[in-house]
């Protein structure tokens, strides 16, 4: 009896260069996206999916195949560890489904191609624990919009404190026209305006939130729908009341009525500008009481804008997300096909019935 000759299933055969490698990689990943299609996911589901791929990618920096399960410790056990609940179910499940399809369609492919055998890295001991619960931020129309800044201007003749109301009035409206974030707000000085560039002038965000622990991302967002309006109003009228140097360098925007030892204004904090939103909602939108946040005025703006015609990666710019597919779940439209189908086959069978009558 002879024996056989053993090959290690990890051996090597075919060197890739690197953008072989990115292609090949790049291919397998559309074929996920059809597989998914042709299963009937729905759209969202897969960009759901894709997202969560793309930053474990980016963070692991190698293809996903090459993950052992050390390396999923390594991601939820600290990188995310203390993320939203949803979000490491949801980023442990698009892995799972992933990997579910590299074994089925491209395990040989890719041992062939890199002499990795695929393995999931996520498995019964690592595997985030819990239930997903979906939660969607449906921000209010821009009629109900316009009547809480309606009311809150109005507001503005008849208040104690004129000064930090204008300034929580202007912090707000500024974040459903531009989609700052509220902590991207507080913290822009009065020289981050700039008035020269574009066509409307520009807001340099310096912090802009960045992603998985890389720091501040910069970017600038265009003054549009009003905002440089809005600030010229603010700074001319209602800054000076604060008590502090235009030309200092660093002086905020957007000041506390406090006070720093060397008598200059202090920065706004994200609660003042939070209580002025849902004061203002409480006595002028009191159906959004409790439910208009500062992060459901950035989906509004983000809505409003798409509805204008904005392509999706003109808002992801304006937004400063690091993924389009992050974008997508802030596009929140009144959508009426299956309405428009249904009186469309009113009508057919009413003329249809007028017509056996006549």
């Amino acid at each position: 009896m002879a024996l056989a000759v053993v090959r290690d299933l990890r051996e090597r055969r075919t060197a890739l260069s690197a953008e072989e490698l990115l292609g090949f990689e790049t291919d397998v990943m559309a074929g996920f996206v059809l597989a998914r299609a042709s299963a009937g996911c729905v759209d969202g589901t897969i960009r759901n999916d894709v997202s969560n791929l793309e930053q474990v990618r980016a963070w692991f920096d190698q293809p996903l195949w090459e993950m052992q399960p050390a390396d999923a410790d390594k991601y939820f056990g600290q990188v995310i560890r203390h993320a939203a609940k949803g979000t490491r179910l949801a980023r442990s499940q698009s892995m799972l489904t992933y990997f579910a399809f590299l074994e089925l369609r491209h395990k040989a492919e890719i041992h062939q191609l890199t002499g990795r055998v695929v393995e999931c890295p996520i498995d019964e001991m690592n595997r985030p624990r819990g239930n997903k619960e979906a939660a969607l931020r449906i921000p209010p129309t821009a009629a109900e919009l316009g009547v809480l800044f309606s009311g809150w201007r109005g507001e503005l003749i008849t208040c104690r404190k004129y000064a930090p109301m204008a300034r929580n009035y202007t912090a707000a409206k500024l974040m459903s026209l531009v989609g700052l974030r509220v902590n991207e707000v507080r913290c822009l000085d009065l020289d981050d305006v700039k008035w020269h560039l574009g066509r409307f002038g520009k807001l340099h965000v310096r912090l802009g939130k960045g992603t998985r622990g890389s720091g501040p991302r910069e970017r600038m967002v265009p003054l549009i729908n009003g905002a440089d309006v809005l600030l010229r109003w603010f700074i001319e009228d209602v800054w000076g009341l604060f008590d502090d140097d235009h030309t200092r360098p660093g002086a905020p925007l957007f000041p506390s009525e406090r006070h720093n030892r060397d008598g200059t204004s202090c920065r706004v904090g994200d609660d003042a500008l939070r209580s002025g939103l849902t004061a203002a909602t409480a006595a002028h939108l009191p159906s959004w009481e409790d439910k208009l946040t500062p992060h459901m005025l950035r989906h509004f703006c983000a809505s409003e804008l798409y509805l204008d015609g904005a392509d999706l990666l003109s808002i992801q710019e304006v937004l400063g997300h690091a993924w389009v597919a992050t974008t997508m779940k802030y596009i929140h439209i009144h959508r009426t096909r299956i309405e428009e189908a249904v009186l469309a086959g009113q009508q057919r069978a009413a003329a249809r019935l007028e017509g056996l009558m006549t």
